[in-house]
């Protein structure tokens, strides 16, 4: 009966509107059943003549109408109500599952097959949740209704109405496995076509340079024909389905009728009787055609369903087990203990043994060569992963100890990929903290080396920038991007490249102003240019996954080592 239990899941969120539209839902069926009986004795009485109450029989099938209407609209605005609570709530649970898994899903999954089960999946959910689920209900219970009165009018009307029911209800369950196979080809079909379409989008200029336009073309006709294909086969099934069904209600409303025409020929039925036989019987399939109706509103959320529970369940991220809420009235100190941590796959350790401290309300730089292992050190104390040995400690408490919100709020990060939305600048950056000042954005893009830039276009703060910050250069975009991470005002900070698309002399005027802008927070740098470490308080310098020195700039360069020969090089990466 398309019961998925994943689906089932998500409609306990709505559970009492969904019990409120159900009751709407029969109240609207007993006004069908009351319409036919009403019809059954109008036309009893015009048959036989007696037009006596007439008048008030047909006033009672124009009330029953008048108050289906009522009702059906009621019972849609309810049912509407439960699909998009179910449909929020669900949308919610993903997201912030996504947002915990962050950077540590699976490489194997695309953002535009993610995209179709949040937008197109989820709203599949609402229809089944909202229309089906009430209409499967009523199918179970209301049936029962007109059958009893028939087997109480004409017995043998019930060898034909039954068999039928059975027939409509229980044949179509003899597909459902093919049924199910073909809606996964086709909602894999539809997530491998929404996935290509957004990468060729997002990376239209790239293929544009290297004259791949025509052979993603041909990429996406094939990817558009097998979802074709797909989609041709579900419905041959489907219509397998409908056919079956639609015989059994129409077989058996035809053998109902022929048995009262017999029944009332043979006089052993009363005209009233007949009529009644003839009405009830249509309504014992009514619902039986409705939910094979709302079968198809439904039928995408099915599809989605396995989508939706592998995204629900993904154990991608950290578990989230910590009970501590960061509380830090004062920079913490940061601090990596005997870390070890190794990518699935990999041929050898990302670190091994990393142990060195960043001092509360210090800056602090992690240089090394690339795949050095200056990255992973930063996604272990964001904790989108977990070492696989040693600690990594904030505040004197394991990373593990904290929830990951709080955590997270508590450090606020800058990486070389910047992310910016469609909306104005001042919306842009209040996105770090929503009940900032105009003076406090203008100060943090000030130590960000922006705010004369912003004051140059048209609107100003009220800038919108586009999608992705299109209408900004990169270097614009990273700074913009740095002062919403100062205007955060997080104890901790993290600068990943936080420079790197930003000239030399703008960068080193930047860095001295986010020296000055960071006092009194922790903050870790990890940067390939001199100019953004060379100031720092405390360098780290790793070197194939270990810790190779830690010291000052004119120390370490003294010293000799990894970080002598990156600067001889004229870089510190």
């Amino acid at each position: 009966m398309m019961l998925h239990p994943e689906l089932l899941r998500a409609a306990r969120t709505a559970r009492r509107p969904l019990l409120g539209a159900t009751a709407l839902l029969a109240a609207v069926a007993a006004t069908h059943l009351a319409q036919a009986v009403l019809l059954a004795v109008a036309l009893a009485r015009i048959a036989s003549g007696d037009t006596a109450g007439l008048p008030a029989v047909l006033a009672g099938v124009v009330a029953a109408v008048l108050v289906r209407a009522l009702l059906g609209r009621w019972q849609r605005r309810v049912a509407v109500g439960a699909g998009s609570a179910v449909r929020v709530a669900l949308r919610d649970e993903l997201l912030i599952r996504l947002g915990r898994s962050g950077p540590a899903r699976r490489a194997d999954t695309r953002a535009g097959a993610v995209r179709a089960t949040l937008v197109d999946g989820v709203e599949g959910v609402d229809a089944y949740v909202s229309r089906y689920l009430p209409q499967f209900l009523i199918t179970c219970s209301v049936p029962v209704v007109p059958l009893v009165a028939v087997g109480w009018i004409e017995p043998w009307a019930l060898a034909a109405l039954v068999p039928a029911l059975v027939l409509a209800l229980c044949a179509p369950r003899w597909w459902d496995r093919l049924l199910e196979r073909r809606g996964q080809q086709h909602w894999g079909a539809y997530e491998a076509l929404s996935a290509d379409y957004l990468e060729a989008l997002q990376g239209m200029p790239a293929l544009r340079s290297a004259g791949a336009v025509g052979r993603t073309r041909a990429r996406l006709a094939e990817r558009s024909g097998a979802l074709h294909r797909a989609t041709v086969a579900k419905l041959r099934v489907s219509l397998v389905d409908t056919g079956i069904t639609d015989l059994a209600v129409q077989g058996g409303t035809v053998a109902a009728v022929l048995v009262a025409c017999a029944s009332a020929a043979s006089g052993s039925t009363t005209a009233t009787g007949t009529y009644l036989v003839l009405m009830l019987a249509s309504e014992c399939f009514r619902p039986v055609r409705d939910l094979s109706r709302e079968w198809h509103s439904g039928y995408l959320g099915v599809s989605a369903a396995d989508g939706i529970a592998e995204l629900r369940t993904d154990e991608g991220g950290v578990p989230d087990d910590g009970d501590l809420a960061v509380n830090w009235p004062s920079p913490p100190e940061v601090r990596f203990q005997d870390v070890d941590f190794s990518y699935p796959g990999a041929g050898r350790a990302a670190l091994d043994k990393v142990t060195f401290t960043a001092p509360a309300g210090r800056t602090t730089a992690v240089v090394g060569p690339s795949g050095a292992g200056k990255s992973t050190l930063l996604r272990l104390l964001l904790r989108y992963a977990d070492p696989d040995g040693g600690r990594v400690l904030v505040d004197g408490e394991e990373t593990t100890s904290y929830t990951l919100d709080s955590l997270r709020r508590g450090i606020a990060v800058v990486s070389q990929e910047t992310y910016l939305f469609h909306a104005s600048v001042a919306d842009n950056l209040r996105l770090a903290r929503p009940d900032a000042t105009d003076d406090a954005l203008c100060a943090a893009s000030r130590a960000a080396g922006i705010h004369d830039e912003i004051l140059r276009l048209d609107d100003g703060y009220a800038t919108v920038i586009g999608e992705r910050g299109s209408t900004l250069s990169g270097g614009q975009r990273q700074r913009l991007a740095l002062a919403r991470a100062l205007l955060a005002d997080t104890p901790v900070l993290i600068l990943d490249e936080a420079t790197n698309a930003v000239d030399e002399r703008r960068e080193a005027v930047i860095v001295r102003e986010l020296l000055r802008a960071a006092h009194g927070r922790t903050c870790l740098v990890v940067a390939h240019r001199l100019a953004s470490v060379r100031h720092a308080d405390r360098i780290v310098v790793l070197d194939g996954g270990r810790v190779e020195a830690v010291g000052d700039h004119a120390g370490l360069l003294a010293g000799g080592g990894v970080y002598a020969r990156l600067v001889k090089a004229g870089q510190a990466a």
